[in-house]
């Protein structure tokens, strides 16, 4: 399967595990959370697209990318169709999960403390996304 494929991918535990690094597999796939300012993704400034790193599905223009003070990449807006969300308890109190719509890979969380104009912040990992520089998506 490549990253441009449109079907959502049916791997096996085993498959990912191949495919993905370490950290990439734990966020990814276990749902895990980087450390805050460990990703060279939260200094991108290029013009380009944020994919998942799991399947390639294109998920946030750079347009949409700011600095929100957090350490991880954080955007305001992703592209259409490109994500989900679920309720995740995992802390005291509920949170929006957010993951990739075709592969359903964990990228993070979205809170409502972002800009204008959607007052969201979509609070992502780098290790679950790669960059495509414009003219190279």
């Amino acid at each position: 399967m490549t990253g441009t494929d449109k079907t959502q991918p049916h791997k096996s535990d085993v498959d990912w595990k191949q495919e993905l690094s370490p950290t990439q597999y734990r966020v990814l796939r276990e749902h895990g959370t980087e450390r805050p300012g460990s990703s060279p993704l939260n200094d991108e400034k290029r013009s380009g697209t944020f994919l998942c790193a799991g399947c390639g599905q294109p998920l946030y223009s750079s347009a949409t990318k700011y600095e929100s003070g957090s350490g991880w990449p954080s955007f305001w807006e992703p592209l259409p169709g490109a994500v989900a969300t679920s309720t995740d308890y995992k802390l005291a109190y509920p949170r929006t999960e957010v993951h990739c719509a075709r592969c359903e890979g964990h990228l993070g969380h979205v809170f409502e403390d972002g800009p204008q104009p959607t007052g969201l912040r979509y609070c992502m990992n780098g290790a679950a996304m790669s960059f495509a520089p414009r003219g190279e998506e």
